[in-house]
């Protein structure tokens, strides 16, 4: 570790705490992490979580996070992390999990004494000492009360890029001041588990960025603001204990003497906003505008990068974390991997070989057949069950094998271009598609992603995205500072995308004429699940 300089990336997850540094070369020279079932057994998670009874609360304990930066940063000066060397860190922390400051904390933030660890001195500041976080799912009611005040779900999503999510923060404070007045009376601030975590870096109460903060239902998107009748219909005196929202770039001052003093980091090292794990995702995984990064896991999710968003009833629209007066989109399917599995199992037995034999040897667009593949509910669209269709939009019980095999494949990829289309993403000439993930390894999959966008694919060996992206994001915002790089400029010297397949010549003749079918043919899905479900 030779450097002359780090940048230093965390990330408060929901199963651990990670740490990633880069060199001024954006190399990564240092990584490590906690995970707090195993390496914090007193505070009994699971997963990172306590369920509770109703099996809908799920919360996270507050001092476990504390505890485990004081544990991983204790792990980085026994390894003889030189400290000194960094000149900048920022963070990420899991989207939607709130921390909620007692009235007094902010002097016991600022006064921290050196010779004690952080989770002794702190254990008293929390009026709310268990954390809802993402997995959280109890606050139905308050939902349908926020979308009822602002006058319906899409007009919420027009305010702040969503529609009302059980999990998004406004809900789970208006439902904290309903349940527990007391305790939010006695709250000075409300963080977000990234500016929580930046707030233990600064020693003061960190500000929320704009990018986790518009995963709140409180932030007006385009305003870049917090909407008065959002906070009017979750909490009193809401804009207060939230603070200014600031730009995910924004420097916010030096590390606090607590950490010089204990761990000799420089007086001079500063801390950029901490932002949401999905948007530090988009700066690890390096996306440019007009890219899309499709991960392609047990669940699929995209990230789209956005400069004229439409929000609707499905997605979310957030505002970009690289690129201010941009947004990206998030979308996230539950039916990946497994259902893809599923038919892998039934048609090729077992064998992903066998599978791509089956997918090459049918045509692109399948002979107009189009087929649905849902084991649990979706979220995007809200259908459930398997649907075929023949080129006739009718319906049938079966397709022979390599038949089904294609069906599956270019389902689901239509799918994700139709949603992300909706949200506002356009195919421009320079776009590329950034596949990660376990599918993104078998080539004759990703040449039908490539084939129904149009767009060549990339492959990205990133692994702990938003940690990565942390230490990026930190190294950009200084540069910032004295040069107006961009953030796609700036990361260059970081290893390259691999390109590993382009559009076959007519794919888009193909593709867009079925694009208008599936879409007829899903809304006929939506329908007959929702007979099935009620």
């Amino acid at each position: 570790m030779a450097s002359a300089a780090y940048y230093l990336g965390f990330d408060f997850s929901t199963q651990q705490l990670k740490v990633i540094a880069v060199n001024e070369h954006l190399h990564v020279v240092y990584e490590d992490n906690v995970q707090f079932d195993k390496d914090l057994p007193e505070f009994r998670t699971q997963g990172g979580v306590h369920v509770q009874d109703d099996k809908l609360t799920v919360t996270s304990p507050v001092l476990m996070w504390v505890k485990a930066l004081d544990l991983i940063l204790e792990r980085m000066k026994t390894a003889r992390f030189d400290f000194s060397k960094v000149k900048v860190l920022s963070g990420s922390g899991q989207q939607h999990g709130s921390v909620y400051w007692k009235v007094g904390a902010r002097k016991t933030l600022q006064t921290l004494l050196p010779e004690q660890p952080l989770h002794t001195q702190l254990k008293l500041c929390f009026s709310v000492t268990e954390s809802p976080v993402w997995m959280d799912s109890s606050t139905t009611a308050q939902c349908r009360h926020l979308e009822g005040y602002i006058g319906g779900a899409q007009a919420l999503a027009n305010i702040t890029g969503s529609r009302a999510y059980e999990r998004f923060t406004g809900n789970q404070i208006a439902k904290i001041y309903k349940q527990r007045p007391a305790d939010y009376a006695h709250t000075e601030r409300i963080s977000l588990v990234s500016s929580f975590g930046a707030s233990l870096f600064l020693g003061d109460y960190a500000p929320i960025d704009y990018s986790d903060g518009s995963g709140m239902n409180l932030l007006d998107i385009s305003k870049k603001l917090w909407s008065e009748d959002c906070l009017n219909a979750c909490a009193p005196d809401l804009q207060e204990k939230l603070g200014s929202a600031v730009p995910t770039s924004s420097i916010l001052g030096p590390v606090s003497s607590y950490h010089v003093q204990r761990f000799g980091f420089r007086d001079d090292c500063y801390i950029a906003a901490f932002t949401g794990d999905n948007p530090a995702s988009l700066a690890g995984m390096r996306l440019e505008e007009g890219d899309i990064a499709v991960s392609l896991g047990t669940s699929d999710t995209l990230f789209l990068w956005i400069q004229e968003p439409t929000p609707a009833l499905e997605g979310h629209i957030l505002c970009n974390p690289v690129q201010t007066q941009d947004y990206m989109a998030l979308l996230c399917y539950k039916n990946g991997s497994l259902m893809r599995e599923k038919i892998r199992d039934d048609c090729s037995p077992g064998s992903w070989e066998e599978f791509s034999k089956e997918l090459r040897s049918s045509t692109a667009g399948n002979n107009g057949n189009l087929g649905f593949y849902f084991d649990v509910m979706e979220i995007t669209p809200r259908a459930v069950g398997i649907h075929r269709f023949n080129e006739n939009n009718q319906k049938v019980s079966a397709f022979p094998k390599a038949v089904e095999v294609r069906a599956i494949i270019e389902g689901q990829f239509m799918a994700k271009r139709i949603h992300a289309e909706r949200l506002g993403y356009k195919i421009l000439p320079q776009t590329r598609i950034l596949a990660t993930g376990g599918a993104s390894c078998n080539e004759d999959i990703l040449q039908v992603l490539s084939d129904v966008f149009n767009a060549p694919v990339y492959t990205i060996a990133t692994t702990n995205s938003a940690c990565l992206g942390s230490a990026y994001r930190a190294a950009h915002a200084l540069a910032m500072q004295s040069a107006g790089s961009t953030f796609a400029d700036f990361v260059r010297l970081a290893e390259g995308h691999k390109l590993v397949v382009t559009p076959r010549p007519g794919a888009d003749q193909v593709y867009e004429p079925l694009l208008k079918r599936y879409m007829d043919c899903e809304a006929l899905v939506i329908d007959e699940s929702g007979k099935h479900v009620n």
